[in-house]
């Protein structure tokens, strides 16, 4: 399968029992294509391809992007924007890397990929890297789980 950036893709029940991080947010059941996630690739490892949730939950997650807001002055570890019609959270506190083998199948709606546009895109992937850069030098809380642990995992396999 080839995996591109910007699109969405489900991943398999597999990954998250080698990886073993409570703090993931897991599928909905054993395979069941939910969640799916945003695809980017890792900027240093091309084996790495990194994978962030969105949600319907958006008044939820509104309410957790407006509270940072005002304590920090800026988030850039959710984002909204609209995937098929529907407005969604990204959930970049929530990213995580792993690799193509891991991966089920692409989000396909009625016979096409589903994408998001160059904007947010663009967003999305600054603010997932940027925060990725961040963790990298030790800041601690940007994201839930211990994702270069995971990282390290997948590289050793």
């Amino acid at each position: 399968m080839k995996v591109e950036e910007g699109k969405f893709y489900f991943i398999k029940q597999e990954f998250f029992e080698k990886v073993k991080d409570e703090l993931l947010l897991k599928n909905k059941g054993d395979e069941n294509k939910r969640p799916c996630y945003y695809c980017f690739k890792d900027l240093k490892n091309s084996d790495i391809l990194w994978f962030i949730p969105i949600s319907s939950k958006v008044e939820k997650y509104s309410k957790i992007y407006n509270y940072k807001l005002q304590k920090y002055k800026i988030v850039d570890n959710i984002v909204f924007g609209y995937v098929e019609g529907e407005k969604r959270a990204f959930l970049i506190q929530n990213m995580f890397p792993t690799t193509e083998e891991y991966i089920i199948e692409a989000y396909i709606k009625q016979n096409r990929y589903v994408n998001v546009n160059k904007e947010l895109k663009k967003e999305i992937e600054r603010k997932a890297n940027k925060i990725l850069r961040l963790v990298e030098k030790g800041y601690k809380g940007l994201v839930f789980s211990d994702i270069l642990k995971i990282k390290e995992k997948l590289k050793r396999n």
